[in-house]
């Protein structure tokens, strides 16, 4: 596996294992502010201190596209501002908030905010964002926890079908054969399998089977997050689903054709298609030019259409002093035109909606992700859920010979626990 293909391994999989770390961080004795100290919307600090800024990147283009924005921002504003990458962000916020000096601005998972929204250790300044209402209403109840929004969407991602051309081509099919319901699905991938290549490829994780459930109507937690459904009747049919085509051998997970994660099964041509989001674009572009593909909306399952977004926001620290500093510097970073600027830069799709038709325009292949945003699901945001799909990402892996119900059972007390 390539160096960048490593890169983008861990990048797809730092959803779990961010919130499992920042989350165990923000545990009982960790020396944190006390709950409630600096908790809502209201008056925001002000003073004459410069920002810091902690960042994860996936990348020197993300590190350079953020410390631009913020030079320029800091330039116009006459606040200095500083931004730092972290090489372990949820050890290093641990570190900043337990001492007493977190850094103004961080890049914040959903699941992580509940465990800092919960001791107090960031502010909920959402509602007092001049831009709001353009976040995508999705985004907005990622990061909305007890009725507050908490901090702003910097970017996001969805998951959608991804089509070797090439492959599909000499294998008769046509734009007519794209799929558009599971039975679609599982036919080219059938089709498709020959030559010890497999029709489909994916992740053996929730972040990417959750996908199917999602379509059957399913989901870990209720919308409102608070019941567990992991063992409902519609996430029994959809990893029914997936276990049968999986035995058939027309679906594969990555690892079982010897592949580190789905774009580079796909990527190897160990596989004709792939469920991944869009930022399998760097890595196709970097690890594998000469591959032609085609990204295409997931189909529909028994409830419609479904799949999983990903995101983060930009989250500030309940004791920055210079809050007021920071809220404009979010403004600027979350603006339409600077998120148009990111995802040329390292391609996030922007958060706002205002963004969107110029972003469709400048990426036309790429619409379907963006797309999406309209029935997308989010990851749950209960706090502890991060190390619930970890286990079940473990049981997943045995899909092919188990019975989804017997796993779905234990998933289901595990999030009846945290959701409890």
């Amino acid at each position: 596996m390539t160096r960048s293909g490593i890169r983008r391994l861990i990048a797809v999989g730092a959803l779990t294992a961010t919130g499992a770390l920042v989350l165990a961080g923000c545990g009982s004795g960790s020396g944190f502010s006390d709950p409630g100290a600096s908790e809502g919307s209201g008056d925001l600090t002000s003073s004459d201190d410069g920002l810091k800024i902690l960042i994860g990147s996936s990348g020197d283009a993300e590190t350079d596209a953020v410390n631009a924005a913020v030079a320029a921002w800091s330039k116009e504003s006459g606040v200095q501002a500083t931004v730092s990458t972290a090489s372990d962000l949820p050890q290093e916020l641990s570190q900043g908030f337990a001492a007493g000096s977190p850094p103004d601005l961080l890049y914040l998972a959903p699941e992580a905010l509940a465990g800092y929204a919960e001791n107090g250790s960031v502010k909920a300044y959402g509602d007092l964002l001049g831009n709001k209402d353009d976040f995508y209403p999705s985004l907005v109840q990622n990061f909305t926890y007890d009725d507050q929004f908490y901090c702003a969407p910097k970017d996001f991602s969805t998951l959608q079908l991804i089509i070797n051309k090439g492959i599909w081509d000499a294998a008769g099919l046509t734009d007519a054969d794209i799929p558009t319901t599971w039975d679609d699905l599982a036919s080219v991938a059938q089709k498709l399998t020959a030559d010890g290549r497999v029709g489909l490829a994916f992740g053996a994780e929730y972040q990417r089977v959750g996908a199917f459930m999602a379509q059957a109507g399913g989901g870990l937690v209720s919308d409102d997050g608070t019941q567990a459904v992991a063992n409902s009747p519609e996430n029994v049919e959809a990893l029914d689903y997936v276990k049968t085509n999986l035995a058939q051998g027309d679906f594969a997970f990555a690892s079982d054709v010897g592949a580190g994660w789905g774009g580079e099964a796909f990527g190897k041509g160990l596989a004709a298609m792939t469920i991944e989001g869009n930022w399998i674009t760097g890595a196709m572009s970097s690890d594998y030019p000469d591959v032609d593909y085609v990204v295409a909306e997931l189909p529909a399952g028994p409830s419609g259409q479904g799949t999983l977004q990903f995101t983060n926001c930009w989250g500030m620290a309940a004791d920055s002093p210079n809050q007021k500093a920071a809220l404009d510097l979010v403004e600027y970073l979350t603006s339409s035109e600077q998120v148009l600027s990111f995802s040329k830069a390292f391609g996030p799709m922007p958060p706002v909606q205002s963004a969107a038709e110029e972003w469709k325009s400048e990426n036309p292949t790429l619409a379907a992700f963006l797309t999406a945003a309209d029935y997308a699901k989010s990851v749950p945001t209960n706090d502890g859920i991060a190390s619930v799909i970890t286990d079940f990402n473990s049981q997943l892996e045995s899909l092919k010979t188990g019975d989804p119900q017997k796993l779905l059972d234990t998933a289901q007390s595990n999030v009846e626990a945290v959701v409890g």
